[in-house]
């Protein structure tokens, strides 16, 4: 098992702590693990990949890719202005949207190698009423790793909330941990997009 995974966000979100909480949460469930970020000229407010691996084996595999087994959108301004088109989505692949809209998830919005799983939730919501608002920015990171243990199944919620509580630590790592659980409970599953008519047999 090898599932690679992007966070896709804007500057000043946490998508590279979100990889780095990733990997720790992997491994207290006795996962492999490894998360990078993509730097360039960004700042504030501009869009930020940051990359993760997690598998039950040691992973040989290292560096970048353009095609995830899980997209992780913590900005919803970024399927509306096409951005997420620009991000292969492997088949059987999940994709979770910070949003509150269910009309984003569609499958002209992604760029689909088959079908997706999508699953929506509000983190900027969850992170505003626990105060985790930096610069007037809230920060949606922890949220939506909260999202994505509930997605995937493989990491438990307890874990992932450990992993979180023990990167900040002291109150603002309860504040994260309690969005992280609030996020995993106010997960919605959207539905399955995209078709399997691409692949040849």
């Amino acid at each position: 098992m090898l599932i690679e995974i992007l966070f896709y966000g804007r500057g000043g979100q946490g998508g590279v702590t979100a990889a780095n909480i990733l990997v720790a949460a992997a491994v207290k469930e006795g996962l492999h693990g490894q998360g990078f970020p993509f730097f360039g000229a960004e700042r504030r407010g501009a869009p930020v990949k940051a990359f993760a691996r997690i598998s039950d084996k040691p992973i040989r595999r290292h560096g970048m890719f353009n095609d995830a087994d899980v997209l992780v959108v913590l900005h919803p301004g970024l399927v509306k202005t096409g951005y997420t088109k620009t991000i292969g989505v492997n088949d059987k692949g999940i994709i979770i949207v910070n949003t509150h809209d269910k009309s984003l998830i569609k499958e002209e919005n992604f760029k689909l190698h088959g079908s997706a799983k999508a699953y929506i939730v509000d983190a900027t919501r969850i992170a505003t009423r626990n105060n985790l608002v930096v610069a007037g920015w809230p920060v949606v990171n922890t949220s939506m790793l909260g999202s994505l243990a509930k997605a995937l199944g493989i990491i438990s919620i307890d874990n992932m909330a450990a992993a979180v509580e023990e990167y900040f630590g002291g109150k603002i790592g309860e504040l994260n941990a309690k969005a992280v659980r609030e996020a995993y409970n106010e997960t919605v599953y959207v539905g399955e997009i995209g078709s399997k008519r691409w692949r040849l047999w």
